[in-house]
């Protein structure tokens, strides 16, 4: 297998893995609250795909809108999977060249700030329920569930990326 798509194969797999952790997180995070498994996605949907900004609508029940759902669900995995193939891509790079492994590591944590940016620009309508902390949690344990498997893939590519004390 050519090094490029290794590189795309474990991006895939990588970010299935970040779409399905974070999905499970928020899933464990609104049953803990007693909201029912689909409530942060459905809000998340109708926030970006039904324009709904007025966070007063929290107030009230939320009836799920499965359409709202599906499309937030689509864009998360999508988003997910380009995520996953760029973060591979960098790392593929950073071995084939030990000298820009640093800086294939800035972009990679430079990506992980604006990821969690961007969900948290998504989501300031219904801020009160998706609060910060959840957002840098969920996207924290997803980045380490991903890491688990680069490290079990690639044996020793924290030592490379990391040349100041990564393993």
């Amino acid at each position: 297998m050519a090094l490029a798509e290794q590189d795309t194969r474990d991006g895939v797999i990588v970010g299935l893995i970040a779409y399905g952790t974070v999905a499970v997180v928020y899933s464990l995070f609104d049953l803990l609250a007693s909201r029912g498994p689909l409530y942060s996605v459905n809000l998340l949907g109708l926030a970006v795909f039904r324009d709904v900004r007025d966070s007063g609508v929290l107030n009230f029940p939320v009836q799920l809108d499965l359409w709202a759902i599906f499309l937030y669900n689509g864009l998360h995995l999508s988003l997910s999977l380009l995520i996953g193939v760029a973060v591979m891509v960098l790392v593929g790079y950073a071995e084939r060249t030990p000298r820009q492994a640093l800086v294939m590591l800035l972009l990679i944590v430079s990506g992980f700030v604006v990821t969690i940016a961007g969900v948290g620009w998504l989501s300031i309508p219904i801020r009160p329920l998706l609060p910060w902390w959840s957002i840098i949690m969920a996207n924290a344990v997803a980045v380490v569930t991903a890491a688990v498997y680069v490290t079990r893939r690639r044996p020793g590519i924290l030592g490379r990326l990391v040349p100041f004390g990564g393993g």
